[in-house]
């Protein structure tokens, strides 16, 4: 049985993207995530597409296994979810606009859009389980086709470079809630118009359970 099957997919709204002021407990985590990745791009200085290399990489998967494991880096309010489609909350935009981070919740059976990624990204799960779904692209089609499913636990990191080689599908298809870690590469007021590329999908195709 696909374990995705049956989810709702529905990608938030800028209004359904809801910038939260971080309370003093969790403060320090945000600002130590935000010091991590700014170290990532400084071991990159000088090069045109930090995402490209390695060390950055690793430096934001770190960043981001760290962040995940600390349990005051969410308040109670940045972990409401939405009954129509799963909840974004904006923790912090970097000044010089070169990422975004950002809280998704996933109430049950919420799903994103099949996507590929328009910049580099990458995610945490903090709490619950995620099934992504992973994509083949088909250039001469256009469409992605199911690969795989996998779940994905709490502290499961990815890390993604723009394009459609990262296409995948997350979504909650368990019981309870789910909570996810988010860094995007673009300045804060862009992760609903400049991060998800939404690409079609060829019809009748199951993905392969991992």
């Amino acid at each position: 049985m696909n374990p995705s099957a049956g989810l709702i997919t529905r990608e938030p709204a800028l209004a359904e993207t809801i910038p939260v002021t971080c309370a003093m407990p969790a403060a320090g985590a945000i600002s130590q995530l935000c010091a991590a990745l700014d170290a990532a791009f400084d071991a990159c200085a000088g090069t045109d597409d930090p995402s490209r290399h390695a060390a950055f990489a690793r430096g934001v998967r770190a960043a981001l296994a760290e962040a995940a494991a600390d349990s005051s880096l969410l308040t109670d309010a940045q972990r409401e979810g939405a009954a129509a489609c799963y909840r974004r909350h904006l923790l912090a935009a970097d000044p010089q606009g070169r990422y975004a981070i950002a809280a998704l919740v996933w109430m049950p059976g919420q799903a994103s859009p099949v996507h590929a990624h328009h910049t580099w990204c990458g995610y945490a799960v903090i709490d619950g389980v995620l099934t992504e779904t992973v994509y083949d692209w088909n250039a001469d089609t256009g469409c992605a086709t199911p690969a795989r499913d996998q779940m994905r636990e709490p502290g499961a990191v990815s890390f993604t470079r723009s394009g459609r080689t990262g296409i995948h599908r997350l979504g909650n298809c368990s019981s309870g809630t789910a909570v996810s870690l988010h860094i995007y590469g673009v300045p804060g007021e862009q992760i609903t118009t400049h991060v998800n590329d939404i690409v079609r999908v060829a019809d009748s195709v199951q993905a392969v359970p991992a």
